[in-house]
């Protein structure tokens, strides 16, 4: 997988009838941080496992970059907090121009209350093409603290 680390600014899977597109081969991805034991690419992988995790705590973004324009038409999270109460903010995005004009396809946030509340799945159908950019903002805690960002999967058809 090609990787980069970034400054804080903002078809290895088949599951369920889906043609997921195979970031690692589609994408340059770039990451503000990653923990040694949880790199971004486990958030790619066909089989669920551990995804990846901030090395730092706060607002952490990862960034899709792709060779060439794609057409997406579903975009799939999945985000796990088994220890620790919190609200999260993520914010998706996207461009047609290299990154230069970004649109806003969702914001939301999400209440993690572990043990009862410990899994987000967003699954978004979408009608987007030549896309070159998908970026993924996570804010791990809204109210502040020592929280990392944690994303357990994203996969793209």
């Amino acid at each position: 997988m090609r990787k980069r680390l970034i400054t804080p600014t903002q078809r290895t899977v088949r599951s369920q009838g889906k043609d997921w597109l195979d970031v690692e081969r589609a994408a340059m991805v770039e990451i503000t941080s990653e923990e040694k034991d949880y790199p971004v690419e486990s958030a790619f992988a066909s089989e669920e496992g551990q995804g990846w995790r901030a090395a730092v705590p706060g607002p952490q973004t990862i960034r899709l970059v792709f060779d060439q324009p794609q057409m997406l038409r579903c975009i799939s999270l999945v985000f796990e907090e088994n220890e620790t109460a919190r609200t999260q903010e993520f914010v998706l995005r996207w461009s047609s121009d290299g990154g230069s004009t970004v649109r806003e396809i969702v914001r939301q946030q999400w209440n993690f209350n572990p043990p009862g509340t410990v899994r987000e799945v967003e699954e978004y159908q979408v009608q987007l093409s030549g896309v070159t950019t998908v970026e993924l903002t996570i804010d791990p805690n809204i109210s502040g603290g020592g929280a990392r960002a944690s994303l357990k999967n994203l996969r793209l058809y």
